[in-house]
């Protein structure tokens, strides 16, 4: 077990704002998508400011002018508004945080010179939606099967594949709730906790085809799962025997010992130091591989949380968080320059 670069930084409060919980999943929730909250919060502020001592509610800005299709403000009561406001104001402390994390990944993605697409594979009687970017190469490029995080399909997941792409590799990465409705984050959370295996087998397995047939695709295909997904990349091979190799970032292992004896891909696992619900497993995959005699990489950041690669990337990424993405991800780098 190696331990990875990077400063430990002090420890502190945990503050959402880097962590998983601040997500998602399809990143496009804004208040611009949300005209009727924005506006019913700008009218109490509104109404209330012309009241005498509300204090520093009378110094907020009026901004119902920045959404007109809200219509015009309907005649209320200063206690039901009062209450309006307080209810949502709590939504919105809620949902704030996770404008930022949004946009950065999808502004950085709209800046990428490579071309990506949405594609749709069918699965038996599904249709399954990814996201394919592919890199700027004279010649056929080996695949990398991106599973994302607990939250979907989000920006970050795409900009991460487009990251993959600059490097020389045709990524691919599906959704696997393809056809399935969520409500925020605990919505996917809900939703990809009840997924059946089999059916994610099947998804990741179709879309490894369909890359596999691309033109300029090598036959060599590897995964990478972050999160959730790194999870599903390490079950992923115990199931693929054609797999070139497993890249797991921060996920758990197979349960069942006798299925390490499938695997015939090198694993490389990416783990964070201060994520003991995961990192805990390391020493005893470590000696279920070493017995089934297979090749097992893992490198321990320190400092680092649960979701690094991430995290380390967002503009308020703590020092630890941003020092483990920059080296696993020179690591990574490395590892794909093998394939």
């Amino acid at each position: 077990m190696l331990r990875g670069g990077g400063a430990h930084p002090r420890r502190g409060a945990f503050f959402p704002q880097s962590g998983e919980e601040i997500l998602h999943r399809g990143a496009t929730t804004s208040f611009a998508a949300m005209p009727g909250a924005f506006a019913t919060v700008s009218m109490i502020i509104s109404s209330s400011r012309s009241k005498p001592g509300n204090g520093a509610l009378a110094d907020l800005p009026i901004v119902w002018e920045s959404c007109p299709e809200a219509g015009p403000i309907p005649p209320h009561r200063p206690r039901i508004a009062m209450k309006i406001l307080l209810a949502t104001a709590a939504l919105l402390v809620l949902l704030a945080p996770a404008l930022p994390a949004q946009d950065w990944a999808r502004a950085t993605l709209e800046k990428s010179p490579r071309h990506g697409e949405w594609v749709t594979i069918p699965e038996g009687a599904r249709s399954l939606r990814a996201f394919v970017v592919y890199p700027e190469v004279k010649g056929n490029a080996p695949v990398i099967l991106v599973i994302h995080e607990i939250f979907g399909l989000t920006d970050w997941a795409r900009d991460l594949a487009d990251q993959i792409a600059a490097v020389g590799c045709i990524a691919i990465v599906p959704d696997l709730l393809s056809g399935v409705s969520t409500d925020g984050i605990d919505g996917a959370r809900e939703a990809i906790s009840k997924l059946p295996p089999d059916q994610i087998t099947a998804d990741l397995e179709a879309t490894i085809a369909y890359a596999r047939q691309l033109p300029s695709a090598r036959e060599k295909v590897a995964v990478a799962g972050f999160c959730w997904g790194g999870g599903e990349a390490f079950r992923l091979a115990t199931n693929d025997r054609t797999l070139a190799a497993a890249y797991v970032f921060y996920g758990t292992p197979p349960t069942n010992p006798a299925d390490f004896a499938r695997i015939t891909a090198p694993v490389y696992g990416f783990y964070a130091e201060d994520d003991a619900r995961v990192t805990a497993t390391v020493p005893a995959t470590e000696a279920a591989m070493k017995v089934a005699d297979k090749t097992y990489e893992p490198v321990i950041y320190p400092g680092a949380g649960h979701g690094f690669m991430r995290a380390g990337e967002a503009p308020d990424a703590s020092p630890a968080n941003k020092a483990a993405r920059s080296a696993a991800w020179k690591r990574l780098q490395a590892l794909l320059g093998k394939l």
